[in-house]
């Protein structure tokens, strides 16, 4: 009899006196590629580090690589989050930094950080240029990789995962940020490597997945469970409708009738245009959907709204029909803005506590750093009662599994009350059940007096309430409509 490629022997690991995998048992068979599925902090990430890490004992993991593969004898872990380091080998970055160019020289480039890999894992660059090419990439090489957009630094974490081309290869959330092309393209990708004689693990509850994909499996109670087909993976259950916290029927008072105006902006780093000749207005109460590939300019637009970006000074902008640059401080920007992005996802402060993360909305700090008053302690409350997070308040935010991390920061979001919402791929990381039920929560909140500004790429996951669209391409746009009939 073969033996398993992957052979796990009663594996269990727990973080803090909670059992997360309970003497898990999981044999892969040469030919098999396997979506791993199932409900949000059911263990997935876990076991898939642990495949992958040096501290498991042999007798517990073992892979049986092929020896004599033109394949490296390696297995690769693709994580949800791309974690880069600056020249020095450290991560202390601050969200607006990747704005500001003179300080974005800190970071290798997209160039700089491939050849870097290539020579450590002795590959040839010239072996991926038309992937590079294929997957919209081609024009980020000279950018630092702290200006890069959550999008594009997946597509960079994917481009090194799959040109090294591992006898065993683990994605975790593969499609996270990525444009609908792009997920094609990389589909596309997974299925020639796995002609090559590549293994797929991939975690993600996605509806596209590569053709190669012919295993499926979640995890219940600590325990894999094979299925027969991805249908029958556990999802979470859909959460139960509750009526919106007092605070948030009441409409904020918008004493002006433009949220944003913005005329023939052009944003340019050194040769790079990011935004060209773009124009834009959105009105009090409107709802709109921003949408565009990846590295189409979304975020740097997004940015100047929300005050982060420093050459908003001096370029034809009003907000909140005040001229931006005439006297208004950037806190009164803010106070009148409650923004969800994976950059500030990425950036948020380590040692935030749940509590913490939704109070610091009211300050709008990346973090928490003074006493909170009476009523704001009460809003809070019942915002992680309403959003289920009442056990965990007092946990740190980012040892929760990933969709209840974006649920305390969409609390973080909405606590405040704040007369425009700007929520940039906000449902990143939650299943299609968490999705539908923040969508409808958008849904509740846009009828009390909100005004909306979505990102998302998936036309079938959006709040019902959108009615306009705009779309950049290159840094331009491309289209501006109504589309109220057409979002599903």
């Amino acid at each position: 009899m073969q033996e398993p490629f992957v052979h796990i022997n009663k594996l269990t690991i727990q973080y803090n006196h909670k059992k997360v995998l309970d003497n898990l048992s999981w044999s892969i068979n040469k030919g098999e590629n396997y979506l791993l599925g199932g409900e949000s902090g059911s263990g997935k990430t876990t076991l898939a580090q642990a495949i992958v890490g040096d501290e498991i004992m042999e007798q517990t993991i073992k892979i049986s690589y092929t020896q004599h593969s033109l394949l490296p004898a390696k297995a690769i872990y693709i994580s949800n989050w791309y974690q880069f380091t600056n020249l020095e080998g450290d991560r202390n970055f601050y969200y607006q930094q990747r704005y500001n160019k003179h300080q974005g020289q800190d970071t290798l480039t997209v160039q700089a950080e491939l050849e870097h890999y290539g020579q450590k894992e002795n590959l040839d660059l010239k072996d991926i240029e038309q992937r590079i090419k294929d997957f919209g990439f081609e024009s980020t090489r000279a950018t630092q990789l702290i200006e890069l957009s959550s999008g594009e630094h997946k597509k960079l974490q994917l481009i090194k995962g799959l040109w090294a081309k591992p006898q065993l290869l683990i994605i975790d959330e593969p499609y996270t940020g990525l444009d609908k092309q792009s997920r094609i393209t990389l589909n596309n990708w997974l299925d020639d490597l796995v002609q090559e004689g590549v293994q797929l693990i991939l975690i993600s509850n996605d509806q596209q997945l590569p053709r190669a994909i012919n295993r499926f499996a979640h995890i219940v109670n600590g325990q894999l469970e094979q299925v027969d087909n991805r249908n029958q993976l556990t999802r979470n259950a859909p959460r139960e409708k509750m009526r919106l916290p007092d605070f948030l029927l009441a409409s904020p008072p918008t004493p002006y009738k433009v949220v944003a105006k913005l005329q023939n902006i052009y944003i340019r780093y050194g040769d790079k245009e990011v935004l060209k000749d773009v124009s834009w207005e959105v009105k009090v109460g409107e709802k709109w959907l921003l949408q565009g590939p990846n590295g189409s300019g979304k975020s740097t637009l997004l940015s100047l709204i929300n005050g982060d970006h420093p050459q908003s000074y001096g370029l034809d902008i009003y907000l909140f029909d005040q001229k931006r640059g005439t006297g208004e401080s950037i806190w009164d920007i803010k106070e009148k803005i409650g923004i969800i992005s994976p950059e500030m996802h990425w950036y948020f402060d380590q040692t935030a506590t749940v509590w913490h993360t939704i109070a610091s909305g009211f300050y709008d700090s990346i973090g928490w750093f003074v006493d909170v008053k009476f009523e704001e302690k009460k809003k809070i409350e019942e915002l992680l009662a309403f959003f289920g997070l009442t056990e965990f308040k007092d946990h740190l935010l980012q040892s929760l599994p990933l969709g209840k991390q974006r649920l305390a920061l969409l609390a973080r979001t909405i606590v405040k009350n704040p007369p425009l919402l700007v929520l940039d791929e906000p449902c990143q990381g939650l299943d299609a059940e968490q999705t539908k039920y923040f969508n409808d929560v958008v849904d509740e909140l846009a009828q009390h007096g909100k005004t909306l500004i979505y990102v998302g790429h998936y036309e079938s996951l959006l709040p019902s309430c959108i009615e306009h669209r705009i779309v950049l391409e290159k840094g331009q746009v491309k289209a501006i409509e109504d589309i109220l009939e057409n979002v599903e």
